[in-house]
C-alpha cells in the first residue's frame, strides 16, 4: 500500500469535493494521479478522479502494485464507466497504469518515495520529469503543489518550480485553496490562452 500522509494534518480544497480532497491530502499516489489527469479537463474533475477510481476499485485508497498488475482492458472499463473519469478515458487509463508500473519498478510502489529523500528542488524536478506522463510543465506544477500545500520544500524548490513556485501567484492547481482561488487560477489560464492565440495570429501574419 502506498505510504500516506496520515501523520500530517492537511486540508486541501482542490477537487472542491470533501471526500476527494481528503484522499488527495492523505495519499501521495492519489495526488500524483490527479496531477496526471489534469489536462484538457477542468481541474476539479481531474483531481476528483483518484477518489472515483478508488471507489470503483472497491477501496478507500489507490495502490500502485494493484493498478500496475490490473488487467489493462478491465482497467480501461473503470475509466470509461459513466460518468467517465476523463475526457479521454481510454488513453488516461493507460497512462495511469504506466505511471504505477514505473513507481513499482523504480520506487517499490511507494509514490511518496519520489520526493521523501530529495535534498534539492532540481533533483525533485528531475525525478518528477522522469515519471510517465509528466512533462516539464506538469513536473513544475506538481513540485509547486508539493511545496506550497504538502510542505515538501527541498532547497531551491521555488526556483525549480519556475513561475509556478512564486509566492502569491495564481497560475496553477498548486495555488488552489478554495473556490475563490480556483476562480482566480481559471481566469489566469484563460488570459494565458488568449495571449497565446493573439501571439499565434501575429506570428502567422
Amino acid at each position: 500500500m502506498t505510504e500516506s500522509n496520515k501523520d500530517r494534518d492537511l486540508t486541501l480544497r482542490i477537487a472542491q469535493e470533501p471526500a476527494a480532497d481528503e484522499l488527495l491530502a492523505r495519499s501521495p499516489l492519489a495526488a500524483l494521479v490527479g496531477m496526471l489527469l489534469d489536462q484538457q479537463v477542468p481541474m476539479e474533475w481531474a483531481f476528483s478522479g483518484p477518489y472515483t477510481l478508488a471507489v470503483r476499485m472497491g477501496g478507500d485508497d489507490l495502490d500502485a502494485d494493484e493498478i500496475a498488475a490490473y488487467d489493462p482492458e478491465a482497467f480501461v472499463e473503470l475509466f470509461t464507466t459513466k460518468p467517465a473519469l476523463h475526457r479521454y478515458p481510454g488513453s488516461m487509463a493507460k497512462r495511469v497504469q504506466q505511471l504505477c508500473q514505473y513507481l513499482v519498478a523504480e520506487y517499490d510502489g511507494d509514490a511518496s518515495a519520489v520526493w521523501s529523500d530529495v535534498s534539492t528542488g532540481a533533483e525533485l524536478r528531475k525525478r518528477l520529469n522522469a515519471l510517465p506522463g509528466f512533462g516539464t510543465q506538469k513536473a513544475q506544477i506538481f513540485l509547486a503543489l508539493l511545496g506550497k500545500q504538502f510542505g515538501v520544500r527541498p532547497t531551491g524548490w521555488r526556483e525549480a518550480a519556475g513561475p509556478y513556485g512564486e509566492a502569491g501567484s495564481h497560475r496553477s492547481v498548486a495555488d488552489i485553496t478554495g473556490p475563490e482561488s480556483l476562480a482566480e487560477v481559471r481566469a489566469y489560464k484563460q488570459q494565458a490562452k488568449q495571449a497565446a492565440r493573439v501571439a499565434k495570429r501575429a506570428a502567422d501574419k
